[in-house]
């Protein structure tokens, strides 16, 4: 963690990631996932990814939106999001619709894949943890109690208890829930659905939407997360994420 969000009620553990999402070319945060609405804008992706990275988080997470949205692996911008953010592994997402796709992008130095079109779809979620193991993360992204994929834009119909399920049969180890409703809002997250996800999932498990400064961090480590993910608020104050992690 970064020394100015340090506090004893954080685990040692706990993994703090600043989030780059990139469209058309640039860093942009969206507001609740909506593709007209950009909330923030911080130019070159790479240059944002670089910066982060020197305070050594854990990882930093990176989000090709256009991918998400229309698929295809996005491996060159996973290449050279590996080479900005080196040494920090990068977790990342956005367009994977296949087991050779997520395989494309840990050929291309991805620590972490993060599928959700794919992991709710008509392929068994099994083929992804069979391939990845630990590399995997499935995003559970959720709107009004249901799980959205497409980039946020198709729903599943699948609840959130539902995805769990889902999860948990196929023996994923890692999620990342995300609050649409607050994402990009600077709102605070939802701690209810936190909770739920911490009550249904037995893995790591990693919330974001809403986040906007420590208080909230150690709000969602209270509710059960074991790390969150920080995007607009790391774009419109860089959240700590300028000195040397632990």
């Amino acid at each position: 963690m970064p020394s100015c969000y340090h506090d004893n009620t954080l685990s040692e553990d706990f993994e703090l990631l600043p989030a780059v999402d990139v469209l058309d070319g640039k860093a942009v945060r969206l507001e609740r996932g909506a593709y007209d609405r950009v909330a923030a804008d911080a130019g070159d992706p790479f240059e944002l990814i670089a910066r982060v990275a020197a305070a050594r988080p854990p990882l930093v997470h990176v989000v090709a939106l256009g991918a998400a949205r229309d698929g295809g692996a996005p491996v060159e911008l996973a290449r050279r999001a590996v080479a900005a953010a080196a040494p920090v592994p990068v977790q990342l997402g956005g367009g994977v619709r296949s087991v050779a796709d997520a395989l494309a992008l840990v050929d291309a130095g991805v620590a972490r894949v993060m599928i959700g079109t794919a992991a709710f779809g008509p392929r068994p979620l099994e083929e992804y943890v069979d391939a990845l193991g630990g590399r995997l993360v499935v995003a559970v992204d959720v709107a009004d109690g249901v799980v959205r994929t497409a980039g946020w834009l198709e729903s599943t119909r699948l609840t959130t208890a539902e995805a769990l399920e889902r999860c948990t049969a196929a023996g994923v180890g890692r999620i990342l829930c995300t609050a649409i409703a607050r994402d990009g809002t600077l709102a605070g997250p939802d701690l209810d659905l936190v909770r739920e996800a911490r009550a249904g999932f037995g893995g790591a498990l990693l919330a974001a939407g809403g986040i906007r400064n420590a208080a909230d961090v150690e709000a969602v480590h209270r509710a059960g997360a074991d790390g969150a993910v920080v995007g607009r608020a790391l774009l419109e104050s860089g959240y700590g994420f300028t000195s040397a992690q632990r």
